[in-house]
């Protein structure tokens, strides 16, 4: 019995050393932190699969291409209730689209600069809603809006393992029946731990989303939303994330929202 203990704790021993000195390591920059975008690029030739697994069984796919290195296509689709016993529906029937350009490349003094699109809002999407007077009105926005165009800073360092800082602007400028057209802020911080992990750390302010002309419309708090992950290189090409939404509880959610992100990448 003393000996089955022993080698049962060697063996979990074992496995938690190869994790943590594991020397897998993901060859392309990150698109993206928890949710925000990053300067970084796909290489050309190169893609990515990522399948984001959300609150109530939701599921949203991306497909990201390289056409060069610089320039990021992709499109992403969601579903609602993909897992569960409750009929699935689409976010919408078509495809969202994601555009990523970089102007200027990283230095060692000047940071990347990229412009881009992103019409993948997150959460459910949501068409119309029931006000007071009885009038039903039009939104066509999700529960946290899309980046829209957007514009991205991006500067690493080595600080015992890779340390990036992301800072960017965004305007969305069509999910704005709300009335609120204002300008976004976002930054973010991405800190390898070693070759495998990384810790994520970002905070968007949702600027576009705070001042409302309904009551019945408003769906946060005015403090944005700050969010972090645990990023997992597995294998050179297989990223897994296991992400906390809105850690400062902006919306009503009695509960930071959990959500587990895998990303396959390949060169054609």
């Amino acid at each position: 019995m003393i000996y089955q203990i022993i080698m049962t704790r060697f063996f979990l021993l074992l496995l938690l050393i190869n994790i943590f000195i594991s020397q897998s390591k993901h060859p392309f920059p990150p698109q993206e932190l928890v949710t925000i975008p990053t300067a970084g690029t796909m290489p050309r030739g190169a893609y990515s699969l990522e399948a984001l697994l959300a609150k109530e069984g939701s599921i949203v796919t991306k497909l990201a291409v390289g056409f060069t290195d610089s320039f990021t296509f992709g499109v992403s689709f969601g579903i609602q209730n993909f897992i569960g016993e409750e009929g699935p529906a689409l976010n919408r029937p078509t495809p969202e689209v994601q555009i990523k350009y970089r102007v200027f490349d990283e230095t060692e003094i000047y940071p990347a600069l990229t412009y881009g699109l992103d019409t993948q809002g997150r959460g459910k999407f949501i068409q119309n809603i029931d006000l007071e007077n009885g009038e039903i009105l039009n939104l066509e926005r999700y529960e946290q809006k899309a980046w829209g165009m957007y514009l991205v800073l991006s500067k690493n360092w080595d600080i015992f393992g890779n340390c990036g800082l992301h800072f960017g602007l965004s305007k969305n400028y069509w999910e704005i029946n709300d009335e609120d057209k204002d300008i976004n802020i976002f930054f973010g911080i991405d800190k390898e731990i070693n070759r495998s992990f990384s810790l994520l750390f970002e905070y968007d302010a949702a600027l576009n989303d705070n001042d409302y002309s309904f009551d019945e419309i408003s769906f946060g708090q005015g403090r944005g939303y700050l969010n972090a992950g645990l990023r997992w290189a597995i294998a050179n090409n297989l990223l897994v994330e296991i992400n906390l939404n809105n850690i400062n509880k902006n919306t009503d959610a009695l509960f930071t929202n959990r959500q587990i992100k895998i990303i396959y990448s390949e060169i054609f």
